[in-house]
């Protein structure tokens, strides 16, 4: 197969809109298949901080790097520890750094934008993919049978795509988050957006862990982190405000204010995560990015990764010699996400907030 492949990409995430960018770009056929069933039809997630070595370096392969400035809040990039009796341990309020936030949803619309009319199709959630002698098979829940000579799965998490290449499956990293909101902080409860100030809040202790994170429009999310041991398919326990305040009752009284001043709903998140150093034999008609390829705890790398994964396979997709390009890439992506997915695994087992501040400090 060393024409020029026909190319579907699973997904329409950052990795998987970025590898469409770069694709169409470069004169190739590309396609993408996403389960949304329109760009806004739910809402992406928190925000996002871009690093200058992976996702900012990727938005700058295509050309989109002037539009993300636009749109990024480089006034939010502190961060600030407590332990669990409210001490402060670490306050950094972020001038200078080089991480900008950007909301996940404004992420999408600026990568979406230079898409050609119909490269996306919405609507198209993958049920079934299928190995042919000549490609790849996909079946959609809308009844769509559509195939390609090669299939990028930049389909998250729990990849439709994955098992044509490798039979793992992720699996619970023993804690779940439960999210939270604070809309309209500054005015509605301006003592807590003092204490998260310009930035993201970490407050860690007795195996817990409190995270709020300044979104846009003076929106806070909130995540609790509860240890937990669930089993495969096994549901989170369920919360509510309530629950949740019994699990950090001997906690500081302004810490627990993020979790009693919030809304009522309340989001069980359970991680899930691959074999750190998890790999699969190459295949010309198959490859992943992103959390397909490479699921991990949340640390702050995975959008980040997923996105240079893409930049990458595009500069692979592209070459005289595809086949053995992509090849080489897997093996660079390999190594570098096994590094970050180590990185990861021993946050998520710090247990205090004195161990997260050896590890800034560290850094």
């Amino acid at each position: 197969m060393s024409r020029v492949p026909r190319i579907a990409i699973v997904g329409g995430g950052p990795a998987g809109l970025l590898l469409a960018c770069r694709l169409q770009q470069a004169g190739r056929a590309v396609q993408v298949y996403e389960a949304d069933a329109a760009p806004d039809a739910r809402a992406q997630g928190g925000m996002l901080d871009l690093h200058a070595e992976t996702g900012q370096a990727a938005l700058r392969s295509a050309g989109l790097f002037a539009a993300f400035q636009q749109l990024a809040r480089y006034e939010d990039q502190g961060m600030r520890l407590f332990d669990a009796q409210g001490r402060l341990l670490l306050a950094d309020d972020g001038v200078g750094g080089d991480r900008p936030e950007i909301d996940r949803g404004q992420l999408r619309a600026l990568l979406l934008a230079p898409l050609a009319e119909g490269c996306v199709r919405w609507g198209h959630a993958l049920t079934q993919a299928r190995r042919l002698a000549d490609g790849v098979e996909l079946a959609f829940g809308n009844g769509a049978v559509e195939r390609a000579d090669l299939v990028v799965g930049a389909d998250g998490a729990w990849s439709k795509v994955r098992p044509l290449l490798t039979d793992v499956r992720p699996q619970h990293a023993g804690i779940t988050l439960y999210e939270l909101s604070l809309p309209e902080v500054d005015t509605a409860h301006p003592a807590l957006a003092a204490l998260v100030g310009r930035g993201t809040l970490i407050a860690k202790g007795n195996g817990c862990t409190l995270f709020a994170q300044r979104n846009a429009d003076a929106h806070v999310r909130v995540y609790a982190s509860l240890p937990q041991a669930l089993g495969d398919g096994e549901a989170a326990p369920v919360h509510t405000r309530a629950s949740l305040l019994l699990q950090f009752q001997d906690w500081h009284p302004d810490l627990r204010r993020l979790i009693a001043d919030a809304q009522d709903s309340v989001r069980p998140w359970p991680i899930h995560a691959l074999p750190v150093d998890h790999r699969w034999a190459h295949c010309d008609a198959v490859t992943l990015i992103g959390d397909a390829a490479h699921l991990m705890p949340p640390a702050g790398e995975g959008a980040n990764l997923a996105l240079r994964d893409a930049a990458d396979l595009a500069d692979a997709l592209c070459a005289a010699d595809w086949q053995a390009a992509v090849t080489a890439h897997e093996q660079v992506m390999f190594t570098r996400a096994a590094v970050s997915a180590a990185g990861a695994h021993a946050m998520l087992a710090m247990d205090s907030a004195e161990q997260v501040l050896q590890m800034f400090d560290a850094m």
